[in-house]
């Protein structure tokens, strides 16, 4: 239920960017830059953080969102709701686990956060700029989730999980692709063009 009454039932992300417009270009853009720039880090692997965080903070409409996105680009069926359940049993590449254990403490106890962490990202192999990137997608995400709920976003809960159905139809490795020719892309800017907010 939207929390202002200018606000429609339901409300959807692209109501509350109509409604108060300012700063959301460089937002969108923003995320373009983080989410489908180059990285150590697959597509894929920033949208499980994205969602992960997500259903961390409770943000219903960012884990529909980012869960269909993250599966999208390969990341298997059912991973991030494992993901949530129990972080330790999840089915995750072990190189991954550092990464996802930092993105938790970050998000729900980030003075808990230690040097011991980020070395354990270093020692299973990533570069320095895989830590930087899972901490600007864990924050960037910390944002979102809070807007999303500060204004009473509806999780649209079925209608991302017929998206979702739909690409559990589509093979694996074909999605798996995509990490490949969506770097660059310009996917949030688009979004913003259709809201007309953005050239």
């Amino acid at each position: 239920m939207p929390f202002l009454p200018s606000l429609p039932e339901p409300t959807n992300l692209a109501d509350v960017i109509r409604a108060f417009p300012e700063g959301w270009a460089e937002m969108l853009a923003y995320h373009d830059c983080i989410l489908r720039g180059e990285s150590p880090l697959g597509i894929a692997e920033r949208e499980l953080i994205a969602a992960y965080v997500s259903g961390l903070n409770g943000c219903r409409y960012c884990l529909n969102a980012h869960r269909m996105y993250a599966e999208s680009f390969g990341i298997g069926e059912g991973v991030v709701d494992r993901l949530l359940d129990d972080p330790d049993t999840a089915p995750l590449p072990d190189r991954l686990r550092p990464i996802l254990a930092y993105v938790r403490l970050l998000t729900k106890e980030p003075e808990a956060l230690t040097k011991a962490h980020v070395d354990a990202i270093l020692a299973a192999g990533w570069p320095e700029r895989a830590v930087a990137d899972a901490a600007r997608v864990t924050a960037l995400y910390n944002f979102m989730n809070r807007i999303i709920i500060g204004f009473g976003v509806d999780p649209f809960d079925d209608h991302y999980a017929r998206r979702l159905a739909a690409v559990r139809k589509q093979p694996l490795e074909k999605r798996r692709e995509a990490n490949r020719r969506a770097i660059g892309s310009d996917t949030y800017r688009a979004y913003g063009r259709s809201l007309g907010i953005m050239d």
